[in-house]
């Protein structure tokens, strides 16, 4: 099954978020009332009042005088998106982004780590709520389009399945323009063909339409009758891999933090040998309960995927950190970077016992598969058995 998550009304509800004042107000983030700046988002109750993206400011304004314009702050969103992409990643690492506040998940195979699809998605959304405190909405289907299609349905907060069985009863009655590709030209074309609906497109004959409108015709046809062979394309671009903890109040408990950055180890490196990838910079992340953000970094001799040096780095890192910030701790997190394919050919320090390497590549295969096989919360080190046990 493929899932498509796209956040509700980001860069507004960010907003909202950051600025409680904000909450059940109409916000239009960018343009002005009187600039000639255009509208970048729009919150939910000012959508009501029919204002959308890349509308002018001032039309806006005219739409709903009483709206509050903000000035867009990208980097805060961009760092947002960063978050909510960490938080796919737990699940799967076949993520395809589309922008900052939507993508595509494929999680196949992750089933015995999470569970099924819907219960991965329910998982997801709980997370970007707890965590972020934002809101998205989930689309599942067994076809990339109608996932896509499937998120839209039931927004803001919506999450919609559309079973195998289902699809021809969940497509036939929406209106032609819910398919791929279908602009404001095209559906002028469609409509004087008297497609109005999905089922109109389905029924009709497909050599017909191929005559009438081409190559474009067979793919309409074939997505009105559900076929889409299109897989998720994995962002394989990516320049870390990440995992984090908030916390729900602030934490200063040793061992505890000590816990909680093996636990991120675990997660991190699993991900990193799924990926077929090898890091040779170890960074932690670890902010303040003031909310201040430090990160620390080590970069390694050569590169592994081996969660027992990933660990052994970041419980340095945060050692380290904690002798020069031992205020309390509402976040921690650990990322990967520098990466680089695990079948590029590794030179041992003169350090590094060639034998114990083969057992701790060996103990990570077999953690790997237990995990795959049993379950994520099967086999794990016992450093990290009490976060695990609190969650």
């Amino acid at each position: 099954m493929i899932l498509h998550i796209d956040m509700d009304a980001f860069y507004a509800s960010i907003e909202q978020r950051d600025h409680p004042e904000l909450k059940g107000q109409p916000v239009v983030v960018g343009g002005s009332k009187t600039g000639r700046g255009v509208v970048a988002a729009a919150s939910y109750e000012a959508r009501q009042y029919g204002i959308h993206s890349a509308m002018p400011g001032r039309r806006a304004a005219q739409l709903c005088p009483h709206a509050v314009f903000v000035r867009g702050r990208l980097d805060h969103y961009a760092d947002v998106g960063r978050q909510v992409r960490e938080i796919f990643g737990r699940f799967t690492p076949i993520i395809q982004p589309l922008s900052l506040d939507e993508a595509f998940l494929d999680v196949a195979g992750t089933e015995r780590l999470h569970g099924d699809a819907e219960t991965i998605g329910r998982s997801i959304k709980d997370a970007i709520e707890t965590e972020l405190h934002l809101t998205a909405s989930v689309g599942i289907a067994p076809r990339k389009f109608v996932a896509k299609i499937a998120s839209d349905l039931d927004k803001p907060n919506g999450f919609v399945v559309v079973k195998e069985s289902e699809l021809t009863s969940f497509l036939d009655p929406l209106p032609v323009e819910k398919l791929w590709g279908v602009g404001s030209v095209a559906l002028r074309r469609l409509h004087r063909l008297g497609l109005k609906t999905i089922r109109d497109v389905r029924h009709y004959d497909r050599e017909l339409l191929v005559s009438k409108l081409g190559d474009w015709g067979h793919h309409l046809w074939k997505l009105a009758n559900g076929i889409d062979s299109r897989g998720v394309v994995p962002d394989r671009s990516a320049k870390q891999i990440s995992h984090e903890r908030t916390f729900s109040d602030d934490q200063s408990d040793a061992e505890l933090l000590h816990g909680v950055v093996c636990f991120l180890c675990e997660q991190t490196a699993m991900r990193l040998r799924r990926s077929q990838r090898m890091t040779s910079t170890i960074t932690l992340k670890y902010r303040r309960e003031d909310f201040k953000t430090f990160t620390k970094s080590r970069t390694l001799p050569a590169p592994t995927d081996q969660t027992g040096k990933v660990i052994q780095v970041a419980v340095e890192l945060l050692e380290e950190m904690r002798r020069n910030e031992p205020r309390a701790v509402r976040l921690l997190g650990v990322s990967l970077g520098s990466l680089v394919g695990s079948d590029r050919p590794v030179q041992l320090s003169l350090f590094d016992d060639p034998q114990q390497q083969q057992a701790e590549r060996k103990v990570d295969q077999v953690v790997d598969q237990l995990s795959q096989k049993l379950g994520a919360k099967t086999v794990y080190r016992a450093a990290s058995h009490r976060w695990r046990h609190r969650q």
